[in-house]
């Protein structure tokens, strides 16, 4: 059977996976990483990567090791996960990331299993989880319409994004950094 791509799809994707490798790097998992314009590139040569999904607050921190190792043995490469607002910013300008929302921890442990992580910081990112993972309070900002175009919602999600993307640095987990993280995606 035949599969149909939606003709729009490779440039969205190529210039999704440009953006996102200027934030990267070179990565201890398996070496240079990089964009060819078509394809993702390790030590030169084109990648197909595999991935799959761990949401780190669905689980303990004493569950991950576990949870990653299996992947790994499935045959994964690269580890994508939903960065979930609401769980780390409970309340305006209140963050949390300990126990089962420890990012840093959990993004550690995959690149000591030797695997890529895929970073999908939100803000929405649907997951089947409350709200989308918009934290509550972000509907009572005056003015604010989700999801769109709009002052007070990209203020919001460019203060969360921003603090999102400077603590990976500070962790230096990006692969530029020789971290993990090879691919960082904003929206669902």
């Amino acid at each position: 059977m035949a599969m149909v791509l939606n003709s729009k799809l490779p440039v969205v994707l190529n210039a999704l996976l440009v953006v996102l490798l200027a934030i990267s790097g070179v990565c201890l998992v398996s070496g240079s990483v990089s964009y060819d314009h078509k394809a993702i590139t390790i030590n030169g040569q084109r990648r197909i990567l595999l991935s799959g999904s761990i949401h780190y607050p669905r689980s303990t921190p004493e569950m991950w090791p576990d949870l990653i190792q299996k992947a790994k043995e499935g045959g994964l490469d690269v580890i994508q996960t939903y960065v979930f607002w609401n769980g780390h910013e409970p309340a305006p300008g209140k963050y949390y990331f300990q126990g089962n929302y420890d990012l840093v921890k959990f993004i550690k442990l995959v690149q000591q299993a030797g695997l890529y992580v895929h970073l999908r910081i939100g803000p929405y990112v649907c997951a089947e989880w409350n709200f989308g993972g918009f934290p509550v309070w972000l509907k009572y900002i005056p003015g604010i319409i989700f999801r769109t175009n709009n002052g007070p919602f990209k203020a919001q999600m460019q203060r969360f994004t921003k603090k999102i993307v400077d603590m990976m640095k500070a962790e230096r987990l990006y692969e530029s950094q020789g971290g993990p993280i090879i691919l960082s995606q904003i929206e669902n």
